[in-house]
């Protein structure tokens, strides 16, 4: 296809994929003339998820650029492939692991789980974070209290990686990872509190139902 159709089929200006072509995000199509290339469907998933990863889970071109040199490299390994593109594994997996306050409490929690996790996973640091913030407020949440949502969150991941078994195209299926992980999280967040205020309502206080009018009320 000519750049015009991957611009129409992907939705990505003309000019931006030529500024993808020149930072080497994406491969340049095969040759046809001076001026003009042939592009493949190759190129139209990898700009797909350049798309997700720039637009959608707001990384700069040059982490993309990282990012998807990652991806290529262990593109026949689905639980690399989705951990890189979802930012639950780092590119650079070099280096002493985290060590903040309140990893002790994580790896606890890990434990508890019988969770398979890397060591360099960034969401560790969120809740080690999390927690050393609760315990300097004088509250007495332990990694214990977690327990229950963790294993609400692990029923999600399996409807998450659900959803992602029917294409065995690695870019494909990175794209997809993105968009359904980042775009549902407000979603994930607002059914919650929907969940919270119903909850709340059955527990304190009866929902108003519809009024029901009287002997010769409109």
């Amino acid at each position: 296809m000519r750049i015009s159709e991957l611009s129409r089929r992907s939705g990505v200006p003309n000019a931006t994929i030529k500024f993808y072509l020149r930072k080497g995000l994406l491969p340049p199509g095969r040759a046809t003339a001076a001026t003009q290339a042939e592009y493949d469907e190759t190129h139209l998933r990898r700009l797909r998820l350049i798309r997700a990863l720039i637009s959608v889970r707001g990384l700069t071109v040059n982490a993309t650029r990282e990012v998807l040199s990652a991806v290529s490299e262990h593109e026949a390994d689905v639980h690399q492939v989705l951990g890189l593109a979802l930012g639950a594994k780092r590119v650079d997996q070099d280096g002493e692991p985290d060590t903040q306050p309140g990893m002790s409490d994580v790896d606890a929690l890990v434990a508890r789980l019988g969770w398979q996790l890397s060591e360099h996973t960034p969401a560790r640091g969120v809740i080690a974070e999390t927690l050393e913030t609760l315990r300097s407020l004088g509250t007495d949440f332990s990694w214990r209290a977690l327990v229950p949502y963790a294993e609400l969150a692990q029923r999600t991941a399996v409807l998450d990686l659900d959803q992602l078994k029917d294409t065995d195209d690695a870019l494909e299926r990175a794209e997809r990872a993105v968009l359904l992980t980042v775009l549902l999280e407000p979603a994930l967040l607002a059914l919650r509190r929907m969940a919270q205020e119903h909850e709340s309502a059955v527990r304190h206080g009866a929902i108003p139902g519809p009024s029901v009018p009287g002997p010769g009320g409109g």
